[in-house]
């Protein structure tokens, strides 16, 4: 059974990853977020508290690099994927170099006129780099795979 670390922020990262999470049936999941606490109806699986990270705090991302090196160290997963924002895309630079984790990076819908930041730094660590926008896609990538909303 593969493992599937989810990564997300909150709001409308969770939202996106929550309608994703169909397409994960019969894999062992662990989740990461920065809610208190994971939502009820999937609290037996585990769940890893984030801090929640932006550009403003500097000193935050070395608290979540830590945090998410520690988790990606016990989980070892085969595959993390995030809807964003940094947090998620924390987790796949983890997955990816402690764990050699294939990686999945989709492209907040919100974002419709162009690439996050943290989508446009997901290409070198993603092994598919996906866009919810049709016109967002380009050859090479990020791909359109169809939009989850």
């Amino acid at each position: 059974m593969r493992k599937v670390l989810v990564a997300t922020s909150g709001g409308g990262h969770w939202v996106q990853m929550r309608r994703l999470l169909p397409a994960f049936a019969g894999c062992d999941l662990v989740f990461a977020g920065v809610a208190e606490r994971l939502d009820a109806d999937l609290a037996p699986a585990p769940y890893a508290r984030l801090r929640n990270v932006s550009r403003s705090d500097p000193l935050g991302f070395l608290v979540v690099a830590w945090q998410l090196m520690r988790l990606v160290r016990r989980e070892r997963p085969d595959v993390v994927v995030s809807t964003g924002a940094a947090p998620g895309l924390m987790a796949l630079v983890a997955g990816k170099l402690l764990a050699g984790s294939r990686t999945v990076w989709i492209d907040s819908i919100a974002n419709s006129e162009r690439l996050s930041l943290s989508g446009r730094l997901a290409r070198p660590v993603a092994d598919a780099w996906l866009v919810q926008w049709p016109h967002l896609a380009r050859p090479g990538g990020p791909e359109h795979w169809g939009a989850v909303l």
